[in-house]
């Protein structure tokens, strides 16, 4: 079992760097907001991967074959993250959003920023197929064994985690250099970041059918290796 942690390390590193709307709005929250808030967006990030894992390892090969057939969730999910994403940009300042400290209510913003953080990860069917590729390429790898299989899939997610909580520390860094309208630039810029990865996901919809066949690809990787 312990032979398989330097692939789940080296995967979850990977996985942490990967640049998705998620890992510009984990760095805006927290040098923005701070710490407690990074940290609660990034739980629900966590909690919406757990769901992914757990309905890809149930569903596999036959999910592939659906998501290749239905395009229409990559239009769907990137629509809402674009609308998501103008919604924010054309958002005026408010002097709680400027002043995070301003907001009272600090227990409820936790929360929602929980729900932020798993509804932004679970609307992006990116993420989905991720978890399903992880699982189809690495199953055979550990013998198709269900202990070593979600192993290798925890200390992912705990490799994933960790350096997270690194980066959301250095860039809460940056919150004593953010005045009222460099923080009302970081989110036009994250609003515009959030549009360009709608229209990515949406672009994918409308791909032609073979270039989107999930299940081919991924047989094709195991091919190669």
């Amino acid at each position: 079992m312990f032979q398989d942690f330097p692939a789940a390390f080296t995967s979850g590193l990977v996985l942490a760097f990967m640049i998705g709307p998620v890992f510009f709005v984990l760095l805006e929250t927290a040098a923005t907001k701070g710490f407690r808030a990074a940290l609660s967006f990034n739980f629900g990030v966590l909690i919406a991967d757990v769901f992914f894992i757990a309905f890809a390892y149930a569903s596999s090969y036959q999910l592939l074959e659906n998501l290749s057939n239905a395009p229409g969730l990559y239009v769907f999910g990137g629509a809402i993250l674009a609308v998501y994403g103008i919604m924010m940009y054309l958002k005026k300042p408010t002097r709680a959003t400027l002043d995070p400290s301003r907001n009272k209510n600090i227990k409820n913003g936790y929360l929602q920023l929980f729900v932020k953080g798993f509804l932004l990860n679970f609307i992006n069917i990116g993420v989905l197929v991720i978890w399903l590729g992880v699982i189809i390429v690495v199953g055979p790898t550990v013998d198709n064994d269900p202990t070593r299989l979600f192993t290798f899939l925890g200390f992912m997610l705990a490799t994933y985690f960790i350096i997270d909580l690194g980066k959301i520390l250095l860039a809460k860094q940056l919150k004593r250099y953010l005045t009222s309208r460099r923080i009302f630039l970081v989110k036009k810029l994250l609003g515009l970041i959030l549009i360009i990865c709608g229209l990515v996901l949406v672009t994918k919809g409308f791909l032609p059918s073979d270039k989107l066949n999930i299940k081919d690809g991924l047989e094709r990787l195991r091919e190669d290796k």
